[in-house]
């Protein structure tokens, strides 16, 4: 294959170019080199030699008709990301997000006869809440809304079902409604629903993956809007506590992004999955506070996760994933265990230096109103 990786550049884009350059395929990534991300502006480090490099907007029309020069493969990673962050650079994400996949496509179009499959990244935030059961019944695939300002305001924070009592998490289904609570989850079922609409209407194989929270090396640390492992790391490195929200008791899938990059080659390399949605993630889950102790503990800081008790628009209190369509689809199952995961992080975080901008990010929500 000839791959081109819009986002190529990037934390989990990189991963999957080295999975595929390992595997025999070229790889070129069009990249923007978003200083929140990268914040010298230049080629990271970490990027494989093999990996041609096309510095350009996903909005520009005439960058992404040079990336796909020679190109039959196209896997769109490229995205402005940040739930918080979506909520009041609303214009910004659109842009980046919609209108950036949108110009993907009119420029893949034309060269469609040339395109054997696209690959689409979605997201686990699309889905709002996870899906519950009712312990007392026995209903099971409820899929309940957001949770009351009310209750959050009283610092309740379980789901509860029709007849008052706490709901219990179960694995998030593909079937499950659709229920994104912020800007960054609507351009992400923007992005899977353009991809696969317009696959299916020129006959292109299109895959869309829903990642769940992806971990590991190579993450933006100083990026204070990336993933809540990365911005633990980087509270952590600079000797200050992770701020926890909640109670810290609510609960993630954490997928190692090596395992995600398998995930993908395979849904590029078989055609299972070709016109669905699929998730990735491992199918476990574990609390947002087990992730900070774990890192604390593996950095050997002594310093105790600081356990906000406050909450912010949009946050859900479970999601973890059902990995039975990866398995039957794919023969997808993720291999690292959240520990293994964990070290080899550990591993990579003893040579970083990050930039603590969390507390700047976390003002910027109090301010709007929108973490209270």
């Amino acid at each position: 294959m000839r791959v081109l990786i819009t986002g190529g550049a990037g934390f989990i884009g990189s991963h999957l170019a080295d999975r595929l350059l390992a595997d025999g395929h070229e790889v070129r990534a069009l990249d923007n080199l978003d200083r929140q991300v990268h914040p010298t502006g230049e080629r990271p480090g970490y990027l494989n030699d093999a990996e041609e490099l096309h510095v350009g907007d996903v909005r520009d029309h005439d960058a992404v008709a040079r990336a796909l020069e020679g190109i039959d493969t196209v896997v769109h990673f490229a995205a402005a990301v940040g739930v918080g962050q979506s909520m009041y650079e609303i214009e910004r994400y659109t842009s980046v997000n919609s209108i950036g996949a949108a110009v993907v496509l009119e420029e893949v179009l034309k060269k469609r006869d040339e395109i054997r499959k696209l690959l689409v990244a979605s997201s686990m935030s699309i889905y709002g809440e996870g899906q519950y059961r009712n312990p007392r019944t026995g209903e099971s695939g409820i899929a309940p809304g957001i949770r009351p300002e009310s209750q959050l305001a009283a610092r309740e924070w379980d789901v509860v079902g029709d007849d008052g009592g706490p709901l219990e998490p179960e694995p998030t289904s593909e079937a499950k409604p659709l229920r994104p609570t912020s800007v960054y989850a609507v351009g992400k079922r923007d992005h899977e629903e353009l991809f696969l609409s317009v696959g299916a209407a020129y006959g292109i194989p299109a895959v869309a993956l829903r990642f769940f929270n992806v971990y590991g090396e190579r993450q933006a640390l100083s990026n204070p809007y990336t993933g809540v492992a990365a911005i633990f790391s980087s509270r952590l490195l600079n000797d200050r506590p992770p701020v926890v929200f909640e109670d810290g008791r609510q609960t993630r899938d954490f997928i190692d992004v090596r395992d995600l990059a398998r995930g993908c080659a395979l849904a590029l390399t078989r055609d299972g999955a070709d016109g669905r949605t699929v998730n990735l993630g491992t199918g476990r889950p574990t609390s947002i506070l087990q992730v900070a102790e774990a890192i604390a503990r593996g950095l050997g800081k002594q310093v105790e996760p600081e356990i906000a008790y406050q909450y912010r628009a949009g946050d859900i209190r479970h999601c973890y994933a059902d990995t039975r369509l990866a398995e039957e689809l794919l023969g997808f199952k993720a291999e690292i265990s959240f520990q293994d995961g964990m070290n080899d992080l550990l591993a990579w975080l003893e040579g970083q230096q990050a930039e603590d901008a969390v507390d700047a990010a976390r003002e910027a929500l109090v301010a709007r109103g929108l973490a209270r």
